[in-house]
């Protein structure tokens, strides 16, 4: 079957729907496209997880192009947050092969895991800004080179959890860089993260693909909607109230989270 043949309308909504969201607040790709494959499609966790890795990596490609000419992307903290996570997700990917993902055991492992990463998720979304008036004065004057190391250290951990889960590269990982870096401008940071997510996605995505959880025809339909969807949200980034988004993100995930990992 091609893959103009098995186009699906209802994928390429989710990811008009979902690519938006991420374009605009760097939230949203792994954390809302994961939960509904498998909720809402009734996608095998291993495969939902492969899948939009997938998806993520060449929806946040275009993301990035955007942020790069509008220069809302800090190439420095990109690098240093990759240095982490390519590793870290690489480790994480051969470990998993050693397992059978397709089994119904690895998917409730997988369910739980994304439940438990989107409650986290939920909670640095709701608490950012508290989180960032709170830590923004220590690390604000603090030494570059602690800043580097915890920013690589961060870039592993979110390897280790986007290469199980999924979830983590976006509200996570903005977080993150709102902390340690509390006086870049959040069009920044948002582009940072974005375009950071694109090789590590396309790492934890390729190596699924190897494992065998990606589902190309639902792959195509997916990108046919995120890819226009992403480029309008990157250029809407700086114009979108954060509050009343960031709110309606947190509840969304809180429910979705709640109802993986029961």
């Amino acid at each position: 079957m091609t893959l103009v043949a098995s186009f699906d309308p209802r994928y390429a909504l989710a990811g008009l729907v979902v690519g938006a969201l991420v374009g605009m607040t760097g939230v949203g790709g792994g954390s809302l496209m994961t939960p509904l494959l498998i909720l809402l499609f009734g996608m095998h966790p291993a495969q939902a997880v492969g899948t939009d890795l997938c998806y993520a990596a060449i929806t946040k490609l275009f993301g990035t192009a955007v942020h790069g000419f509008t220069r809302t992307v800090d190439w420095r903290v990109v690098s240093r947050l990759a240095a982490g996570s390519i590793p870290a997700a690489a480790l994480t990917l051969f470990l998993l092969s050693r397992f059978d993902l397709g089994g119904a055991a690895a998917g409730r492992l997988i369910s739980r895991a994304l439940g438990a990463a989107l409650l986290a998720t939920a909670l640095t979304v709701l608490f950012r800004p508290a989180l960032s008036a709170y830590c923004g004065a220590r690390f604000g004057a603090a030494d570059p080179r602690r800043i580097a190391r915890l920013t690589v250290i961060g870039g592993a951990l979110l390897g280790v959890l986007v290469s199980v889960s999924s979830v983590g590269a976006g509200a996570i990982g903005v977080t993150a860089l709102v902390i340690l870096y509390p006086r870049l401008p959040v069009a920044r940071i948002v582009g940072s993260d974005i375009a950071h997510a694109v090789p590590l996605t396309l790492v934890a995505g390729l190596g699924h693909w190897f494992i065998g959880s990606v589902d190309l025809p639902i792959l195509g339909s997916l990108l046919a909607g995120s890819i226009p969807g992403i480029l309008v949200g990157s250029w809407t980034t700086v114009r979108v109230a954060d509050r009343p988004l960031r709110l309606v993100l947190a509840a969304v995930l809180f429910v979705v989270g709640g109802r993986l990992v029961v």
